[in-house]
């Protein structure tokens, strides 16, 4: 429930602030005075974009804030957001607050600053803006179904949850079966090189040890010469007979030469040691060189056998990797890939079935809701067309008519028209292109009054509900309205005396020209004032004695109501 709403500084107001009652609050006000402004700033703090034009002339920016009574959980919703709520005595309260200034609009609720959308989709639960916009969207079959399904939440969301699945399943299903041919080219292509790489068999770092061997076959003379070299240096020529000295000779001569003195000194003992590891290795060295020089021959076949297979194994890293590794890992990952495209024959066949099981959901589910809506618009049809009787219009009839559509949509499988006549014996046509103005403003208040109870805890606000209807007709809408305050917070501009009087609490919104800048102010009219204000509103004459009596009368009559 809106508590306060304070505006400065927005159109022609330069300040105020009104507090409405819990039940029914009227804003009057002379033409030009600002009145909708009232309206204008509840819409900005609801997530409306806003204009620089709406800031008052001479002032740096505009501002609009709404106290809101709302309840714990609510609250405590605020509060794990990061917003302040302001808790007293059981009650919780939060302020929402919308500046404007020329190059930008700053929304926050409970301090902390929140996107347009979001604002929008929180400020929305809590008030309903009925201005002249609502009205021509009454007009439209979309807002017709939705005033239609007011109360069927629980089942509407449930067929639309169902039927975005479908659209889900039957997108990715579409999108399997679109990419076939594409899937199948895939695969060829991934089976045919799986297929050479098989067919070559190649060994992890294969192509590195060949290249390596190759190396070594092709220098074996080198190799040798090489080798015989240092095994000679090591341990001497067989053919030499012993005229050249070598490294083995030279060690043991070290070794023999110090083994006499090794007992007489530690450290030389030590060193004599050293030099037969030395030895040792020296003896191993040689032995592995000789080794190596018995194997080391020349292999003209196996040369040309590696020299096959490495252009073999080229003609793979040309296409799969630049190295044997590479080409394994690729072959790894496409036989993973191949795998899962030869699964989706299997996906699609299950997507098939899926969609078939949700169309049938969607079908019985898309029944549940044609008939809840035809039940629905049977007894919105009813009460509504007792209301318009009420509202001087005794021979309007409105009724929905539901046409069952090929297949299911979005929110079901009906188009929701509402239909409207005025005058027996005329054929009921669409309402939106037949109604005029006033006979919409009635209709709209028909149906708010008969779906009052779905609004309980919500702020109603109308905007020249009473746009072309006066004298009887205005009487009834007042008490209509105030019927609707029993069970939600009512807040009403109008220009009608009529309207005005049923009202609990009476703001007037009058202006003040200094002759450069017009500025209007909000004040509460207290029962004193309003008879003056209201015998004004009726004929201009807030003085006379009939005007002053008729206001009276029209208070009078209007108390008796509660």
């Amino acid at each position: 429930m809106l508590a306060e709403l304070r505006i400065r500084d927005l159109g022609v107001i330069g300040e105020a602030s009104i507090e409405p009652s819990s039940g029914f609050t009227v804003v009057t006000g002379e033409t030009g005075a600002g009145k909708t402004m009232i309206v204008t700033g509840l819409t900005l703090l609801g997530g409306a974009k806003a204009s620089p034009s709406l800031i008052r002339t001479g002032a740096a920016r505009a501002l609009v804030e709404g106290r809101w009574a709302v309840d714990a959980a609510c609250a405590d919703a605020l509060e794990e957001l990061g917003a302040e709520v302001e808790r007293d005595a059981g009650q919780a309260e939060v302020l929402v607050g919308r500046q404007l200034a020329p190059n930008r609009s700053r929304l926050t609720v409970g301090g902390l600053q929140v996107p347009l959308a979001q604002g929008a989709q929180l400020v929305g639960e809590w008030v309903v803006i009925h201005g002249q916009s609502e009205q021509v969207r009454l007009g439209e079959p979309a807002r017709q179904r939705e005033v239609l399904d007011v109360g069927l939440g629980e089942v509407l969301a449930a067929y639309e949850e169902v039927y975005q699945r479908r659209a889900q399943t039957s997108r990715e299903l579409d999108e399997l079966t679109s990419q076939a041919r594409a899937r199948l080219r895939e695969m060829d292509l991934l089976r045919f090189g799986l297929d050479e790489i098989a067919k070559a068999d190649p060994q992890p770092g294969e192509d590195v040890a060949l290249a390596e061997e190759a190396i070594r076959l092709q220098a074996v003379d080198d190799l040798r010469l090489a080798g015989r070299a240092a095994l000679n240096a090591l341990a001497g020529d067989d053919e030499s007979y012993g005229d050249q000295a070598d490294a083995l000779g030279l060690v043991g001569a070290a070794q023999k030469a110090l083994s006499q003195a090794r007992n007489d000194d530690r450290r030389l003992a030590e060193i004599a040691d050293g030099l037969a590891d030395a030895a040792a290795g020296l003896a191993d060295t040689a032995s592995s060189l000789a080794s190596y020089l018995d194997g080391l021959e020349a292999d003209p076949l196996r040369l040309e056998w590696i020299a096959g297979r490495r252009a073999e194994l080229q003609g793979l890293t040309r296409k799969y990797g630049q190295t044997v590794d590479e080409v394994l890992a690729w072959a790894g990952e496409s036989a993973r890939r191949l795998a899962e495209l030869d699964g989706c024959e299997d996906r699609i066949e299950a997507l098939r079935q899926e969609v078939a099981a949700l169309d049938e959901e969607l079908a019985g589910r898309a029944d549940e809701l044609t008939g809840l809506r035809s039940a629905a618009a049977e007894q919105l049809s009813r009460r509504a067309s007792a209301e318009l009787a009420a509202l001087a219009m005794p021979n309007a009839k409105l009724e929905f008519s539901l046409t069952r559509l090929p297949e299911p949509g979005p929110h079901g499988q009906d188009r929701v028209q509402l239909l409207f006549r005025a005058n027996p014996g005329a054929e009921p046509g669409p309402l939106g292109r037949i109604a005029s103005g006033g006979e919409l403003s009635r209709v709209r208040l028909a149906l708010e009054v008969v779906l009052a109870d779905d609004a309980s805890d919500q702020t109603l606000v109308f905007d020249e509900v009473d746009a072309g209807v006066g004298g009887a007709v205005a009487l009834e809408i007042g008490r209509r309205l105030k019927r609707l305050a029993r069970r939600a917070q009512v807040v009403v501009v109008t220009h009608l005396a009529q309207v005005a009087a049923f009202a609990d609490r009476h703001y007037v919104v009058s202006k003040a020209d200094d002759g450069q800048v017009t500025t209007s102010g909000v004040r509460e009219v207290d029962q004193d004032e309003r008879v003056d204000t209201l015998a004004r509103m009726m004929g201009g004459l807030d003085d006379s004695a009939a005007a002053l009596g008729h206001a009276r009368d029209l208070l009078r009559l209007a108390q008796t109501e509660d």
